[in-house]
């Protein structure tokens, strides 16, 4: 592959448009939502999860458009778009995701669930009986709690608050015009109402509303009844450098926003014209904001019927299981606070949540810290949390306990500034000193330190994770965390707890990647190193999984790395610019994304490095957000154990069959079908593995079934005359490199081909090799080494090649294993 004058590569065609890329990835939610191999219930967990998602990006996303747009921006984005060009497009976009997801649910799983016994009906279609019952029910617990808000002459137009859901009313009382009446559906009552008799029936309020309005609007003739949603951007930004206190003005965006401009209204597919006209008036909003809806208009509330206790609805219950490096532990039962730190310094150790207990691990160790009468010092970063998380209790208990305590709150967590307000209000009620932000940045690392006194002096234990300490999640989400004594961690880390309580961050780090100030300088280093080992016919591959991939420069050097010859694999959750697959430019690039009944959270970095690989797990996607805006952290994983453990997480990722998709030139997506193989789903696989640990015993956190993955990644340095061996003997992208077990490490081991599959392969190559001529009868390396080489038992490599050095090489193509047998015996 030639690689292109440097130039060319800001050229707009050659990138995605950030917020259609956003989109893209919520059609494959809405997809997971309508996908009949999914049970009922699941398919509408998906359903409520797209207009959670949806709701979130026109807060976000389209409401920072809508602020550029009124501020008279017409700069474009790396792929050429200005930002009224990406308004109108996005509009555009999701009008008929929206669509989709009411069609779907009216015609196929609304009567699909209804079947099962789980029905949402309307009052018009119960029995007298219990029409009369709800009818009691709303007069006694509904009605005093609704105030009806006209609009006419001596009524201003009311406001309307964000994500609302409310009913426009049309009525007169016989002689005057109609008048605009606005009714607010409570969001403290319930959005589902049982209907008696039936075990999973239900109405939804606004409906009960609706057929009883007699009784709130009495006398007036109602001539029409519409239910509406208002979305406002929360991009309400103040200017931190002139805030005198950040709780103040974090504050102040909270309330500001309730009061933001509107960036989307969600109508019924028959409002009338007259109350549709009204509210685009009195909001202010685009016929293009304007979405016409058929059916509920807000999902979100169906998470109820989620949770609903019909098993034979949902996938199998997943319980997330004790680490066997920690064993079993409970709320009420802990092993002594010292054995976890014991466990550590035996060998760093890798949970891997929600196949880990969070609980279990990353609890544990905070639990431990803040009772053992040994350390001195804790210290947490918090970006998110439970309301009611035991991880503050436990940092709590460390300061009650007479520890050092010091807590990074970040207050501009997004959606999540009010609850982390109270907890910073209550730490600092205990007397634990507590940062809350830092100008010009968001503290996004998820690190724990703890210091403790022991007998061979002060040892620093780490936790550097990839997601929250939020017990919630934890259960939802996929993600990562490192425990470690590791001291070239640990002062790093502590080096990074000053920053949030002193004036600057220091720029030189022993091992951690940091974010504004070494992690993109290092992760171009990286990159660019596999494009010179490329060049020089070295092992050269990198496997990235992140949420996002955003960031022009990081998208132009991976541009660059594939133009000289790196394989790259991509899983990126949602967010990606770079388009895979251009001639001349992305070739040897894939894009794949992983949806499935986790999200896909953990941040896993993997560089082949000429055969001394690097493995590294963090907080940080590749966006430019992460890389310059936040204080992030990312870490090695040195111990080839736990490498193992993300080389099976990532093997057993570019395998599934289930539920990746591949990105195609075009930036659409592809899901990978299992046609006639066996289904391949990641997050199944790595379950079974979390508790075929268990079962096993103590030792690593996942039992590794060699015959799920190829194994192709390295865990340590392969030898040198392999690693640099030359451009005819380098591997080319079809071939597989084999790797020893370690001692007394099988149960974590990959073992690529076993002794007897050896000696059950004779006769397979026998016969293979009279097929084998074609590229020169009798003189054909297959016939004239045919000692070296054989035909896997594998459901992916066709060829296997013995090399001199006693290790197997596996290729995909034919052409691929003749090549290697040339380049090892001739």
């Amino acid at each position: 592959m030639s690689e292109r004058d440097l130039g060319d590569l800001a050229d707009p065609e050659y990138y995605l448009n950030r917020e259609l890329s956003e989109l893209a990835f919520q059609e494959r939610v809405l997809r997971e939502g309508t996908d009949e191999r999914n049970p009922p219930l699941e398919r509408l967990r998906f359903l409520a999860f797209f207009t959670k998602n949806t709701d979130e990006f026109f807060m976000k996303r389209v409401g920072g458009l809508k602020q550029q747009i009124d501020a008279g921006v017409t700069e474009t984005t790396p792929d050429g778009r200005t930002p009224e060009q990406q308004w109108r497009e996005v509009l555009d976009a999701a009008r008929p995701l929206f669509r989709e997801q009411s069609d779907y649910w009216q015609t196929v799983l609304k009567p699909a669930l209804a079947e099962e016994g789980v029905e949402i009906r309307t009052p018009e279609e119960l029995p007298t009986e219990e029409r009369e019952r709800l009818r009691t029910y709303f007069e006694d617990s509904i009605l005093p709690t609704l105030t009806p808000l006209a609009f006419d002459p001596a009524h201003p137009f009311p406001f309307i608050s964000n994500l609302s859901l409310s009913l426009a009313v049309l009525s007169s009382n016989g002689s005057s015009d109609p008048t605009f009446t606005r009714i607010k559906i409570p969001p403290n009552q319930p959005r589902l109402i049982r209907v008696s008799n039936e075990s999973d029936g239900y109405v939804l309020i606004e409906d009960l509303i609706e057929a009883n309005l007699d009784l709130l609007l009495p006398d007036l003739d109602i001539r029409d009844v519409s239910k509406f949603k208002v979305t406002r951007n929360a991009e309400v930004r103040r200017n931190e450098e002139v805030a005198e206190d950040l709780i103040d003005m974090v504050e102040e965006v909270l309330e500001q926003r309730r009061f933001a401009t509107v960036v989307r209204l969600e109508v019924d597919g028959d409002m009338p014209d007259e109350s549709l006209s009204i509210l685009k008036d009195q909001l202010d909003v685009d016929d293009r904001e304007v979405f016409h809806r058929a059916g509920p208009i807000d999902y979100e509330d169906f998470f109820e019927l989620v949770d609903l206790d019909r098993p034979d609805l949902k996938l199998p219950t997943w319980t997330p299981q004790p680490h066997p490096r920690l064993g079993p532990t409970t709320s009420d039962t802990q092993d002594g606070p010292t054995d976890i730190f014991t466990e550590i310094r035996k060998g760093d150790i890798l949970a891997h949540h929600p196949y880990h207990s969070f609980e279990g691990t990353v609890q544990r160790f905070l639990h431990a810290a803040a009772n053992d009468p040994d350390v001195l010092a804790v210290k947490a970063a918090i970006y998110r949390t439970a309301s009611d998380s035991k991880v503050i209790q436990s940092l709590i208990d460390a300061a009650d306990n007479g520890k050092q305590v010091a807590v990074m709150v970040e207050l501009k967590a997004r959606f999540d500034e009010r609850n982390n307000l109270e907890w910073v209000r209550q730490l600092e009620e205990e007397g634990i000193h507590v940062a809350y932000g830092t100008v010009g940045l968001k503290t996004h690392t998820k690190t724990a330190l703890v210091v403790r006194q022991e007998d061979d002096g002060v040892q620093l234990y780490s936790h550097v994770g990839t997601g929250n300490y939020h017990s919630g999640t934890a259960k939802g989400y996929s993600d990562l965390g490192l425990l470690t004594a590791d001291r070239d961690i640990g002062l790093d880390l502590t080096k990074v707890f000053n920053f949030f309580t002193g004036p600057t961050l220091d720029d030189r780090f022993r091992k951690l990647l940091i974010a504004p100030v070494t992690m993109r300088e290092r992760f171009t280093e990286m990159v660019r190193r596999e494009a010179d080992h490329a060049r020089a016919g070295r092992r050269a591959r990198i496997v990235v999984k992140v949420n996002g991939l955003e960031d022009p420069s990081m998208v132009a050097e991976l541009y660059r790395a594939s133009m000289a010859g790196v394989d790259i694999d991509l899983i990126v959750r949602d967010i990606c610019r770079l388009r895979p697959g251009i001639e001349g430019l992305s070739e040897s690039i894939t894009v794949h994304s992983i949806v499935g009944r986790f999200l896909e959270h953990a941040r896993i970095f993997y560089f082949e490095n000429a055969g001394d690989p690097e493995w590294y797990i963090g907080s940080a996607d590749w966006m430019t957000r992460n890389l310059d805006y936040r204080v992030e952290a990312v870490t090695p994983v040195e111990d080839p154990r736990l490498r193992r453990q993300l080389r099976f997480v990532l093997e057993a990722s570019l395998t599934d069959n289930r539920r990746r998709w591949v990105m195609q030139s075009d930036g659409s997506y592809e899901q990978v079908s299992s046609d006639d193989e066996p289904v391949r789903d990641v997050q199944e696989t790595l379950m079974a593995a979390a508790k075929a640990a268990v079962d096993r015993g103590y030792g690593s956190g996942m039992e590794i079934d060699p015959d799920l993955i190829a194994g192709d990644l390295l865990i340590e340095a392969v030898s040198e005359s392999d690693a640099d061996a030359g451009s005819e003997k380098r591997e080319g992208p079809d071939e597989v490199a084999a790797e020893p077990e370690e001692p007394n490490e099988a149960d974590d081991a990959v073992a690529d081909a076993s002794e007897d599959s050896k000696a059950s392969d004779t006769s397979n190559e026998a016969d293979a090799g009279k097929q084998i001529h074609s590229d020169g009868g009798s003189d054909s390396p297959f016939d004239v080494h045919a000692e070296h080489w054989y035909r896997p038992d594998s459901r992916t490599y066709d060829w296997a090649v013995r090399t001199s050095d006693g290790n197997r090489r596996y290729f995909k193509t034919r052409e691929g294993a003749r090549k290697r047998l040339q380049s090892e015996y001739e």
